[in-house]
């Protein structure tokens, strides 16, 4: 197909989605002229090698089988811009996939530098308003798993830190320090007790006030029932407070919540927090217990977040999503969710 005639054309129109696609591969090859799409061959096949040229891309393809995953609405002339600025060498379609109305497009490719090639992808889909992914060996959906969620800001829409501290009259003071810890230009212990101090003697009715106006993500619930008709455990591991994770934890119905618990004394808050403060480690330790606990494979682990904070957990899991994340968090994550709901998730699992 001429590439003049299909440049502005999305995916879906091009080839359209089917399940035939599904345990097989189609040799994809997208050039500055062409988009050429040979007829898909057995799976089995290409594994014996039948081919003179399905040989000769076995053998030139790099050991690590890696994945591009866009969505159905990208234009070819979107896609060939992201392979070329993201230094990808496309080579067959592998898969399409129709999760929660939307249809998504697998490519086996090849790269130089993966770390390299990510961040590329990652600055390329915030330029262009776009959602993709350079994945190497994704859990799969249809086998039980695990996600582990950070709250503020991931679940929820807020920093709800932030919010109590508004309405405590301390808003600003408290939001500073927060941007701050996000950022990882300050250790997260030391902010949250800072920011807790500022709380002194507010009134524990604000945070139930907190609690009922909390505006979850968009597709949070999606993901939550996606995820659990294929048998996934799904858990917060916040820096945030109990009385929230907790309150999420009972109103999706999810596997466990592990944050810090507010100290309170005469319907007031003391400015102190109680136990051990859930910091990034904890948070990597949760990831990796709960992955014990309910007996599952290292390999169908997945985190999310979205700050500083969360880079351990991320780094912990098999797939490490960032999700409307700072810059740091972008650099070092295998995945990231950028203008999409988190239900976006469901695509970038195989």
């Amino acid at each position: 197909m001429p590439l003049e005639s299909i440049n502005h054309l999305a995916l879906e129109l091009c080839i359209p989605p089917s399940a035939t696609i599904t345990g097989n591969l189609c040799f994809f090859q997208l050039t500055d002229t062409d988009l050429k799409v040979e007829a898909a061959v057995c799976a089995a096949d290409i594994a014996r090698g039948k081919t003179e040229e399905t040989q000769q891309q076995t053998t030139t393809a790099s050991q690590d089988t890696l994945e591009l995953v866009v969505f159905g609405q990208t234009t070819v002339d979107q896609l060939y811009r992201l392979a070329d600025s993201c230094r990808l060498d496309i080579n067959a379609l592998t898969r399409i996939n129709l999760r929660n109305k939307l249809s998504s497009y697998r490519f086996s490719v090849r790269c130089e530098n993966l770390q390299t090639s990510r961040q590329l992808l990652a600055q390329f889909s915030l330029t262009h308003q776009l959602e993709a992914a350079l994945l190497k060996d994704a859990p799969s959906l249809n086998e039980p798993g695990l996600l582990v969620m950070d709250m503020d800001s991931t679940t929820i829409e807020i920093e709800c830190i932030d919010e109590i501290a508004a309405l405590a009259g301390v808003g600003q003071q408290v939001a500073e320090v927060t941007e701050l810890a996000m950022q990882g230009k300050l250790d997260f212990a030391q902010s949250l007790v800072q920011r807790v101090a500022r709380l002194k003697d507010a009134p524990e009715s604000i945070l139930a006030q907190v609690a009922r106006d909390i505006p979850l993500m968009p597709g949070l619930e999606t993901l939550v029932a996606g995820l659990k008709q294929h048998g996934w455990r799904i858990a917060i591991a916040s820096g945030g407070f109990t009385y929230f994770s907790d309150h999420l934890c009972r109103l999706l119905a999810l596997d466990g919540a592990f944050a810090n618990e507010l100290e309170i004394s005469g319907g007031k808050l003391t400015g102190n927090v109680s136990g051990d403060i859930v910091d990034a480690k904890v948070k990597a330790e949760t990831l990796n217990l709960l992955s014990q606990k309910f007996s599952l494979s290292h390999s169908q682990t997945v985190a999310m977040g979205d700050g500083a904070n969360d880079l351990l957990m991320m780094g912990s899991a098999a797939l490490g999503v960032a999700y409307k994340a700072k810059p740091l968090v972008l650099e070092q994550a295998d995945a990231s969710i950028n203008h999409s709901g988190l239900d976006c998730l469901l695509h970038w699992l195989a």
